[in-house]
C-alpha cells in the first residue's frame, strides 16, 4: 500500500512541476541502525502549532532543553522559537507526510482547530478534489494537504488499518537532478533506492524519501520553517568518520552531550538540505 501511495503522490507532484495509542518513541530505531528520526522546525510561536500537532494529530508534547518537542511513534517534531526565513515550499524539502486512519475526520478536526486545508491549491486541475480530499478509487487512495503555522506544508495519506492517530509516512525533496539526490541518500544512509513509475525513491524503515524534479535550483532549508531533517544512527561516531572519509564536511562535527545521553553532528547535503545526525533520541 505504501508504495502505491508514493507512486500517486509522485505523479501528483510531477504534474505540478513538482485512535490515540501510547507508543515508545522511534520504535524502529531499536531494530535498525539507521532510521529517520525527526523534523526540526523554526517557528514564530510554538503555542500556535500545538493545537495541530497535539490536538489534531495526537502527538505527545515533551520538553527538551529550549525546544518544544512533539512525539509520534516513529518521528519527533522539534520546534525552536525562531522566526523562519521562509516556508517549506521553495526549499529543497517541499513538505513532510503523515498517515492517518480517517482522512475525513482528520480534516474536519484540522478545520475546526482553525488550520487551512489546501488540497485544491496544491494539486493540478486534472485531479478532482472533493471537500479537501483527493479521492482516487481505482488506486484505493485518499490524500490531502494542510498548512501548519509558519507555512509548514504537510501531506496526509489515509491508511485505514493504522492504529495510531498519525504516523510518519514520507519526506518530499525536490531537486534539478532527483536521481543523483536519491543515489546520494541511498549511499549515505543505506536506504534502498528505486523508482516508482518515472520517479525516484529511497526507502528507510518506516519512511519513504521521495525525490522529484524541479526546473530551478531551490533554496536550502537552514533557517526556513523546516530547518533540517534528522536521522538517528546507531554508532554515530564511527558513522561520522566514514562520512568524513568520503569527503563530507561537517558544519558542526560529532560531539557528545553526556548529561542527555546524546551525541550529534550536523552537515548540509550537496543540494542544500541541512541534516542532523543523532544517537540517543530514541530514548526520549
Amino acid at each position: 500500500m505504501r508504495s502505491l501511495v508514493i507512486r500517486l503522490c509522485l505523479s501528483v507532484f510531477v504534474l505540478f512541476g513538482s485512535l490515540n495509542v501510547a507508543f515508545a518513541q522511534l520504535d524502529l530505531a531499536r531494530e535498525h541502525p539507521v532510521v529517520y528520526g525527526h523534523h526540526h522546525l523554526n517557528v514564530s510561536n510554538a503555542a500556535d502549532h500545538l493545537p495541530l500537532w497535539v490536538g489534531v494529530l495526537g502527538g505527545t508534547q515533551v520538553a527538551f532543553g529550549a525546544n518544544t518537542v512533539v512525539k509520534f511513534p516513529n518521528v519527533l517534531v522539534f520546534m525552536r522559537e525562531e522566526a523562519p526565513t521562509g516556508e517549506t515550499k521553495g526549499s529543497t524539502v517541499n513538505h513532510i507526510g503523515f498517515s492517518v486512519p480517517d482522512l475525513r475526520a482528520t480534516l474536519d478536526a484540522v478545520e475546526a482547530a482553525g488550520f487551512a486545508v489546501v488540497t485544491r491549491e496544491e494539486l493540478p486541475p486534472t485531479f478532482e478534489v472533493d471537500d479537501g480530499i483527493a479521492d482516487v478509487p481505482a488506486a484505493g487512495l485518499r490524500i490531502a494537504f494542510i498548512m501548519a503555522p509558519d507555512r509548514v506544508k504537510i501531506e496526509l495519506v489515509e491508511e485505514s488499518a493504522q492504529a495510531v492517530a498519525a504516523d510518519l509516512h514520507h519526506v518530499h525533496l525536490s531537486a534539478q537532478e532527483p536521481a543523483a539526490v536519491r543515489d546520494w541518500y541511498a549511499a549515505t544512509f543505506g536506504a534502498t533506492p528505486g523508482r516508482s513509475g518515472n520517479f525516484e525513491v529511497a526507502e528507510l524503515p518506516g519512511v519513504t524519501l521521495s525525490f522529484l524534479p524541479s526546473p530551478v535550483a531551490l533554496a536550502g532549508t537552514q533557517g526556513r520553517s523546516l530547518d533540517h531533517l534528522g536521522f538517528e544512527i546507531d554508532g554515530l561516531e564511527a558513522f561520522c568518520r566514514e562520512l568524513e572519509a568520503r569527503g563530507v564536511s561537517f558544519d558542526r562535527p560529532y560531539r557528545e552531550i553526556p548529561e542527555r545521553g546524546l551525541a550529534l553532528a550536523y552537515f548540509t547535503d550537496p543540494w542544500g538540505t541541512y541534516i542532523e545526525l543523532t544517537e540517543g533520541l530514541d530514548t526520549l
